[in-house]
């Protein structure tokens, strides 16, 4: 029987959707529709995007009933940034943009760090993405794990993407977590972290975390109300008891814990 869930423990307050704090962004690397079928019916109220990785969209076979669903759920569609970086490459941003309207997506992402899309078209792309109704998620940071990181020049970016129309920013982090905002062997480059977490756009960062590592830490570092993506599929519910202190990674994030009464 389905019961009410317990309220037995004190742990940090969660908003409903939609949310504007929170957010959890999944990563789809090619989900068939059963087990995206599953998660929503019963997680969905812990998932706030769904991005198609790279390309993925593109060969779908089920694309039209993934989207279907996801937006059943009042879960967000998104394409992948990769696709759309292939699109502008071939000159194939207007087809691009109809296959997504035709698809159902409401979300698209904006990036440049997989062609060398100057930052300029990078902008008239977000302009027009906005123009045509779609929420825009601009991608910062590059997939070349040999590429400079600068947090002044991922603030200046940022900046300018918020500028051009983008709603969120999401921090580099690729699905492997080895690349933008993380060292090779998947650490977190603070100084990185510490200019973005203190920029003006902070709270409209999602930060790319796929290492069950990566969002405790972040978590721990930012607290339960950090934007956390490119979380897999069968990590969902593992990513929502580390936001409630239900894990050990972070047991008292965001509540303050007295003496422990002791058992009779």
């Amino acid at each position: 029987m389905d019961a009410a869930p317990p309220s037995f423990l004190t742990v940090p307050e969660r908003p409903a959707k939609p949310r504007s704090a929170g957010i959890t962004h999944v990563l789809d690397k090619g989900y068939s529709l059963d087990p995206v079928r599953s998660v929503l019916k019963a997680y969905s109220g812990w998932i706030d995007v769904w991005k198609l990785g790279w390309g993925t969209a593109y060969i779908e076979p089920a694309l039209a009933q993934k989207i279907r669903l996801l937006r059943d759920h009042q879960v967000k569609p998104c394409t992948g940034g990769t696709l759309l970086e292939i699109a502008w490459l071939q000159d194939r941003v207007a087809e691009f943009f109809d296959f997504a309207t035709w698809a159902g997506f409401e979300c698209v992402e904006v990036s440049n760090g997989a062609t060398e899309l100057p930052l300029t078209d990078k902008r008239e792309l977000i302009q027009l993405a906005r123009s045509l109704g779609f929420e825009v998620f601009a991608e910062v940071g590059s997939k070349d794990p040999h590429e400079l990181v600068s947090a002044v020049d991922w603030i200046a970016e940022l900046q300018g993407d918020l500028d051009a129309g983008a709603t969120w920013i999401v921090a580099e982090g690729r699905e492997s977590g080895t690349v933008g905002l993380y060292d090779a062997d998947g650490s977190v480059r603070e100084s990185l972290l510490a200019g973005l977490a203190s920029s003006a756009a902070a709270g409209r960062i999602i930060y790319e975390a796929p290492q069950r590592s990566q969002q405790a830490h972040l978590l721990r570092r930012l607290g339960p109300g950090v934007n956390l993506g490119n979380v897999a599929l069968e990590d969902v519910m593992g990513l929502e008891t580390l936001r409630l202190g239900l894990r050990s990674d972070t047991i008292g994030l965001g509540i303050e814990i007295g003496e422990p009464a002791r058992a009779r």
